[in-house]
């Protein structure tokens, strides 16, 4: 009995994993926050909150999918900046674009340091809480829908300057508060400094990139040292990054091809949507 007692809890938490893992793989990438619906989405299935750590391991499988949708774009930057180091030419379009994603992504990373070394409870934080996910979904909504009135939607990814890195990348900053989203903060910001649609979300996917990665593999031995030491397996975890990588793959790929013909209206109504609801669900949950 025990042993089929032990099948069935893991099958169950595979397949708690399976549901997280395209959960990330749709909301990564789009712009209405993962690390949000990670933590509403499973308390409201009764799962509990995931925590930062098992949700920045599932993160990896969006990472996955991002090095292979962009393996020619990634080669191409990597070559160009090894060229230019050789030839001393640093005008080419694809190494500053290289730089800018470099240059861009020391913000968000410096801030999770500090936030690591400074602030170690902030995984219950008050900025981790259903209300405050539902303000800050709502505003952010705000932001795009500002962005999209304003940006003139001219600029193209080759035309990337250092300090387009440099001010998408402080944006990233805001996206360690759930709700935010990464990806629809970046959006935002290359909106209104002018980018095409299109472009500003090829460039918010590279520039997650080295963010994305370090927190994934960080959080990784406390996942594997809390969550599966108990359990005995990392098999859920397993089923949870591939989930995530075939799914992210999937909405990377939609994403650009949307925005190619679309704007951003469809995701500034669901995000404001989803606020509204998500505090009126944590207002009927302190009320009854």
């Amino acid at each position: 009995m025990t042993g089929i007692s032990d099948a069935s809890e893991l099958f169950k938490t595979c397949l708690e994993y399976l549901v997280l893992g395209i959960i990330q793989g749709i909301t990564e990438f789009l712009p209405i926050s993962s690390t949000a619906h990670l933590k509403v989405i499973p308390m409201l299935l009764g799962w509990g909150d995931p925590g930062i750590s098992i949700t920045a391991v599932i993160q990896l499988g969006s990472i996955i999918s991002v090095f292979i949708y962009f393996k020619n774009d990634l080669s191409k930057i990597l070559k160009s900046i090894r060229n230019s180091i050789r030839y001393q030419n640093w005008r080419e379009p694809k190494t500053r674009l290289g730089i800018a994603i470099i240059i861009g992504s020391f913000p968000i990373l410096f801030a999770g340091v500090l936030i690591k070394l400074f602030w170690p409870n902030f995984d219950n934080s008050f900025l981790r809480s259903i209300p405050s996910i539902g303000i800050v979904s709502i505003f952010s909504a705000i932001f795009l829908y500002i962005s999209e009135r304003i940006g003139y939607q001219e600029k193209s990814i080759n035309k990337v300057s250092v300090a387009d890195g440099l001010i998408i990348g402080m944006s990233q900053i805001l996206a360690l508060i759930p709700g935010a989203s990464r990806s629809g903060i970046t959006l935002s910001a290359a909106l209104i400094k002018g980018w095409k649609r299109e472009d500003a979300a090829r460039f918010s996917f590279l520039i997650g990139i080295p963010a994305i990665t370090l927190a994934g593999l960080v959080e990784l031995k406390n996942a594997l040292l809390s969550e599966f030491a108990v359990n005995t397996s990392i098999i859920p975890l397993c089923v949870g990054i591939a989930s995530s990588a075939i799914v992210s793959w999937i909405s990377i790929d939609w994403l650009i091809k949307y925005l190619q013909k679309n704007n951003a209206a469809i995701f500034i109504q669901y995000r404001l949507l989803f606020g509204l609801l998500t505090i009126t669900w944590w207002v009927w949950e302190i009320y009854n």
